[in-house]
């Protein structure tokens, strides 16, 4: 037999050889021209933001009740005053029933020993062992969502943010330190005050904490024609005036806001917490929707979906 024809003998023949060719073909083209890897889009970062209101704040219980039954994930979480309180004990591991029980019994007198001061007529020094019973965590470090507490430093003028580490009870009491009734917190060379001062709602220290999506929780009082009949009731209003001028500035960081109509009920009213409570689950209720949108969630979802899993902001 000749050379060739042997070589020829010796060819695959059949589907078997073609396919092979197929395969080096593909092969060669993928290493040259390889395909752009498909990326599942990831869920938005949600930052929650809850404004001070005094005992207004406890409708704040209500939203993160509705947010923790219908499993929207809480990547970070900012408070301001009464606001501060409430995420610092919800960041930290209690339960929106647990916070409820404090709340329901909880009286001025377990955060404030009145006294003699030129800088205020009240020591905030009980809402050290009251905080210590609220919190399931006390230091920034060991909190189970990102918390951020902000604080007032009437010195420099602006925003005081607490977060990352350190002391959380020192911070909520700064933060609650309300001009007038409680006297100012020192801190590192700062006189620090309620953060409400500065910042009514704290969007922007959320920003700053690399969520995508802020949602503001705003506690509005009174909207006008109430005339006060006593020194903090004047402070109070005051208060108000002042944070309707500075409301741009924390709605511009919004992406959606909560306004629990709570306006209604008095600043110091500890009694009113089932009322409290109802009002903002029902407006945060009513927020659901956007929020469900934003995580890609079918109109259909129910409250036994499984959980989103959290991620912690450092």
């Amino acid at each position: 037999m000749s050379a060739e024809r042997k070589r020829m003998r010796e060819v695959p023949e059949g589907p078997s050889w073609t396919h092979a060719v197929r395969r080096g073909l593909r092969a060669a083209k993928d290493s040259f021209f390889p395909k752009p890897k498909v990326v599942a889009p990831r869920a938005p970062l949600i930052g929650v933001a809850l404004g001070g209101g005094f005992a207004r704040g406890i409708a704040h219980i209500g939203v993160l009740r509705v947010f923790e039954k219908h499993k929207i994930p809480i990547h970070a979480i900012a408070g301001v005053s009464a606001g501060a309180m409430v995420a610092a004990a919800y960041a930290g591991g209690a339960t929106t029933a647990e916070i409820e029980k404090a709340a329901r019994g909880m009286r001025f007198r377990d955060v404030a020993r009145w006294t003699i001061s030129l800088m205020g007529l009240a020591d905030s020094g009980r809402m050290i062992p009251f905080l210590g019973r609220l919190l399931k965590a006390t230091t920034f470090e060991r909190m189970n969502i990102a918390l951020a507490v902000v604080a007032s430093d009437i010195v420099a003028g602006k925003p005081f943010v607490f977060r990352g580490e350190g002391d959380v009870v020192l911070a909520i009491r700064a933060s609650c330190s309300y001009p007038g009734l409680f006297q100012p917190v020192r801190h590192n060379g700062c006189c620090l005050v309620d953060g409400y001062v500065c910042c009514e709602v704290p969007t922007d220290p959320l920003r700053h904490m690399g969520v995508d999506r802020v949602i503001a929780v705003h506690l509005p009082g009174p909207s006008g024609g109430v005339d006060p009949r006593n020194l903090f009731a004047v402070v109070h209003r005051c208060f108000q005036v002042m944070g309707t001028r500075l409301d741009n500035e924390w709605r511009s960081q919004a992406d959606l806001v909560i306004t629990p109509e709570v306006a209604h009920v008095p600043w110091d009213s500890f009694t009113s917490v089932a009322e409290m409570i109802a009002l903002g689950e029902k407006a945060a209720l009513e927020a659901l929707p956007e929020i469900e949108r934003w995580l890609g969630r079918d109109a259909a979802w129910t409250a036994e979906a499984p959980a989103r899993v959290r991620e912690r902001i450092d």
